[in-house]
């Protein structure tokens, strides 16, 4: 399944195998995804084609300045035959959610998505509903430094289990995008490969997958290396080493495994922390790359034997 899946999203979507492969880590670990990069690189064209290929209901929700928390959760409507307050349902129900341009919101819409980004569930007035399974959050975000964006807190960007940056095609990459387009093979074509009720069997399986006490420890351990590290303001939270966890989990089942190795968490690791990790003032003027620090890092942690 997941091979015919892998297969079926690189007919659609051009770019490099490792992207999709995260998307894949993420859906199976439970998390959710940080896209980042330029408009137009495919960002919504690749959570578009997941969520069709693995025929889970989608929603996408294009944020804008003058969007609410409400247009998210969902709002009360006083129903004046009933007498009674009826719940109407926000954009976040449905089981894949495109949080499109996430950066271009308030913060305080930004912090809607925090609770079903956590518990699978929202509260309005008081009651809660709880989201449809599987359930997933694909953001996307265009740099910082472009007009009009609100950079996500860091309690939102916590949240998300990895982030990817998709960069500018090559050559053949983009005569690949051209040719999909002349021969009319665009997302509204996609079809699915396999269904929810696959997806969240697979997500049992791959949570059930073993991973050993000296493994755990490695992830903790690549953790606190980089709390220890003076270049970033914080180092990884204890919420990053579940997800580590959790994305090697994954990675090690679609791997065919059992069991988790210590190079399933170092795979994941710089997907997991880059974008949990601010390099200080003092770094960025030294114009420090935060990639290459965080390889560095992960290369010092002892691997277990």
């Amino acid at each position: 399944m997941i091979d015919r899946l892998k297969k079926h999203i690189s007919e659609y979507f051009v770019g490099s195998e490792e992207t999709i492969e995260c998307l894949l880590i993420c859906l199976l670990a439970g998390g959710h995804i940080l896209l980042e990069g330029i408009p137009g690189v495919g960002k919504t064209t690749l959570a578009s084609t997941l969520a069709r290929s693995v025929e889970c209901d989608f929603g996408r929700i294009q944020f804008t300045p003058d969007t609410l928390p409400a247009d998210i959760m969902g709002s009360e409507i006083y129903n004046m035959k009933t007498g009674e307050f009826e719940y109407r349902e926000g954009a976040v129900m449905h089981q894949i959610i495109l949080a499109d341009e996430i950066n271009r919101t308030s913060p305080k819409t930004q912090s809607s998505l925090l609770e079903a980004m956590a518990e699978e569930q929202t509260t309005v007035g008081g009651v809660k509903h709880r989201l449809p399974q599987p359930f997933m959050v694909i953001a996307t975000q265009n740099p910082v430094e472009f007009m009009g964006t609100y950079p996500l807190p860091e309690a939102q960007i916590d949240r998300f289990m990895m982030k990817i940056t998709i960069d500018y095609p090559d050559e053949s990459e983009e005569l690949r995008m051209a040719r999909n387009m002349l021969e009319g093979k665009t997302v509204d074509r996609v079809e699915s490969v396999i269904t929810a009720a696959d997806v969240i069997e697979m997500k049992k399986k791959a949570a059930a997958v073993t991973i050993k006490d000296p493994v755990i420890l490695y992830a903790r351990n690549i953790a606190e290396i980089t709390r220890e590290e003076k270049r970033f303001v914080l180092g990884a939270s204890p919420r990053a080493v579940l997800a580590l966890i959790k994305a090697s989990q994954a990675r090690a089942f679609m791997e065919g495994r059992d069991f988790v190795k210590p190079d399933d968490i170092k795979a994941v690791a710089p997907y997991v922390l880059t974008h949990r990790l601010t390099l200080t003032s003092e770094a960025r003027i030294a114009k420090e790359n935060k990639d290459d620090i965080i390889a560095k890092l992960i290369q010092k942690a002892k691997i277990p034997m």
